[in-house]
């Protein structure tokens, strides 16, 4: 899916998609999204949106905003920093999540 708007910032994304439905808050956990005592295995998503956000004075304090959908209809948000060392299962699945995205383009 094409991006179809732009935030001014992760705060304003994420209240955004919120009132669109996509209520949870995501940790990635290697190949599992963790929220409120819940794990969902991640290959059951896919990306809905996503929003890049640059730091103002740093190039490198840049964040990612996803919007997941799971094939049985959970909504969830993920937030993550663009380029932060993270473990290499976790590294795999945003770039599993990235293709498909790329690919539903």
């Amino acid at each position: 899916m094409k991006q179809k708007f732009h935030y001014a910032t992760i705060t304003e994304a994420i209240s955004q998609l919120k009132e669109q439905g996509f209520t949870l808050e995501f940790n990635l956990v290697g190949n599992e999204f963790k929220t409120e005592g819940q794990t969902y295995v991640a290959d059951e998503f896919e990306i809905v949106d996503l929003y890049r956000y640059e730091g103002t004075s740093d190039p490198a304090d840049e964040s990612i905003v996803y919007a997941l959908l799971s094939s049985s209809g959970v909504k969830g948000i993920l937030v993550t920093s663009y380029g932060a060392s993270t473990d290499e299962s976790s590294a795999e699945t945003i770039r599993q999540l990235h293709y498909k995205y790329q690919q539903s383009k």
